[in-house]
């Protein structure tokens, strides 16, 4: 049985934020992450980021792990990293257990613990959505960014959020055409900056719009698209055709926080916050004591809300084994300020209303 003091579950931006936070409060930190190299979705991510300079805005989000591994390296005497590791079981006594490198199982037993797993993409249900050519907006980002190899010659986008709009924008820049993108909503979800880059490049949006089923026979070689009515419901003859070898679907994201499940901490169904998330307080402590979540887990926001998230959840966790530094209050207000300026806008509004929701 391994001991820790505070573990990280997911080594993203929350995680990497959660372990530098505790870390600078003098608690031990350990980071579990499944993949390679830490980073989480930020290694794929070549756009500027918003928010303010607390949180990188003008950084491009494949600069921010080099920056944050930095700056966690100041505490190397704190921090044990695994990566390669899939944190596959939380129990009620507080055991993770831990398959390394898919051959060597572990358990550790720490203190406490961030959990800071991300999310997960959501899919489509229409015939032929299993063809190949048929990809979630990560994994073309994957493909581009992380490997460099372009996904096909002509895309459907499906989906106007900023991950959908940044990903279309990615795929011209990469001289891949994006003959449309589609949202079933009345108006796109993304910023207005990001439609307005695709626009001037002559790329149409079409609102009110979804996939009525996918053509081709080893892969994918036609996309029949149609209107939808405010019920979403298909509306017959409004059917378009467009000649594509890749279908990008970029319709949001669910929270990845089956651990937190499983650990018994109270769940509830928040649609504001994508899915399924743990009631939790203001330091993001779950109702299971020393169990706290930070970034998309606890609900799908920007990158920007995760990193903050992931230094309060951090601090506080440090804190609650008796880690409390001298600016403990000083520290946990910045961080709290950060994230109210972050949900200031327009656009954060049903952020707000979702966190009415699950405040314990």
């Amino acid at each position: 049985m391994k001991q820790a003091e505070i573990v990280v579950i997911g080594g993203g931006p929350a995680g990497l934020c959660a372990a530098m936070s505790a870390a600078k409060s003098g608690a031990g930190v350990l980071i579990i992450d499944r993949n390679k190299s830490l980073g989480g979705q930020l290694v794929k991510q070549t756009h500027m980021f918003f928010g303010s300079e607390k949180q990188y805005a003008s950084t491009r989000g494949i600069d921010i792990p080099e920056i944050l591994l930095k700056e966690l390296a100041k505490y190397k005497d704190k921090v044990e990293i695994k990566t390669n590791s899939t944190a596959v079981g939380f129990y009620e006594d507080g055991v993770i257990t831990v398959l390394e490198k898919e051959d060597k199982y572990y358990k550790v037993e720490p203190k406490a613990v961030v959990v800071a797993t991300g999310a997960y993409e959501k899919f489509l249900s229409f015939p032929n959505n299993d063809l190949p050519g048929i990809y979630g907006a990560g994994a073309v980002q994957t493909l581009m960014n992380v490997h460099g190899v372009k996904p096909g010659n002509r895309v459907l986008m499906v989906g106007a959020g900023n991950i959908g709009l940044i990903v279309s924008y990615q795929l011209m820049q990469a001289g891949v055409k994006v003959a449309a993108i589609l949202d079933a909503a009345p108006k796109i979800g993304g910023y207005l900056v990001h439609a307005s880059k695709i626009r001037r490049m002559g790329v149409p949006i079409l609102t009110s719009h979804t996939v009525k089923e996918a053509i081709g026979k080893d892969f994918l070689e036609k996309a029949v698209v149609c209107k939808v009515d405010e019920k979403f419901n298909p509306i017959p003859g409004t059917e378009i055709t467009f000649d594509v070898d890749v279908m990008c679907i970029s319709v949001g994201l669910t929270p990845l926080n089956e651990l937190l499940a499983m650990r018994g901490c109270r769940m509830k169904y928040v649609p504001q916050l994508s899915g399924l998330v743990p009631v939790r307080d203001e330091n993001y402590e779950t109702t299971v004591e020393n169990i706290f979540v930070a970034g998309d887990a606890s609900g799908v926001e920007e990158a920007s809300a995760a990193m903050v998230e992931g230094y309060l959840a951090g601090l506080c966790a440090a804190a609650k084994i008796g880690y409390k530094p001298d600016d403990f209050y000083e520290r946990r207000k910045d961080y709290m300020n950060q994230l109210n300026n972050l949900r200031s806008g327009p656009a954060a509004r049903h952020i707000l209303a979702g966190l009415d929701q699950i405040r314990r």
